[in-house]
């Protein structure tokens, strides 16, 4: 479970996160753990996560359509992938991101993940989402369910999967260390829990300490 941190919005401000919906889950938990009042969640396809060009084009059009609808609006992608196109883009339109080079990060914090790439290059990294949705987002789109024979081809250079699970969930560590056997990789797993997500998010989204209250209904745009 996420850290609780005793931050939240005033309650007369009305705040919306664009987000990658291969966080979803988490920002939402996010939200209902710390008690985040007045924040809607809008998730763009996860699949962009394997097409990182359509991001910034994307999160562009949904942050202009928040336009006089929200009070502030803030973007929850790292840079995922964008080269330096997102951050472009929350500067023109005068948006602020969540910190760091990708999900990884939010997850290990940035001192940790360096530690691990810097161990072992040949990395290859999987969080909930992607084990939930392995089969669709790895083996699916490099076309390993038709043409097997090209996992050599894609991960020849890769020697570990390193699974970075956010939820204690058994089934799932099950799942993620067949994905290493599935790829030929050796299978490592670390519990990170919400890591600097939940303090990366807060931090954007928050100005002030009030009292806990109830968590109202909040909008999940899939």
């Amino acid at each position: 479970m996420p850290s609780r941190i005793d931050a939240q919005p005033a309650p007369e401000r009305r705040v919306l996160v664009v987000a990658c919906g291969a966080l979803a889950r988490e920002l939402l938990e996010v939200v209902r753990a710390n008690g985040l009042h007045g924040i809607d969640v809008e998730c763009l396809p996860a699949s962009y996560h394997n097409t990182p060009d359509l991001i910034p084009d994307a999160v562009a059009e949904r942050v202009r359509a928040a336009k006089g609808r929200y009070d502030e609006v803030f973007v929850g992608y790292a840079d995922c992938g964008t080269g330096g196109r997102l951050d472009a883009v929350c500067e023109e339109l005068g948006v602020e991101r969540l910190p760091g080079a990708h999900c990884y990060q939010f997850f290990t914090g940035n001192t940790a993940f360096t530690e691990l790439q810097d161990a072992e290059i040949g990395t290859f990294y999987l969080t909930d989402y992607l084990v939930r949705y392995f089969d669709r987002l790895v083996i699916g789109y490099l076309g390993l369910d038709r043409h097997p024979q090209l996992r050599d081809d894609y991960f020849g250079n890769y020697t570990r999967l390193v699974y970075l699970s956010q939820v204690e969930d058994p089934d799932l560590v099950d799942r993620a260390r067949a994905a290493a056997d599935r790829l030929g990789l050796r299978f490592e797993h670390r519990h990170t829990g919400y890591g600097e997500l939940a303090t990366g998010i807060v931090e954007l989204t928050t100005h002030r300490s009030v009292p806990d209250r109830t968590v109202p209904d909040f909008d999940l745009i899939a």
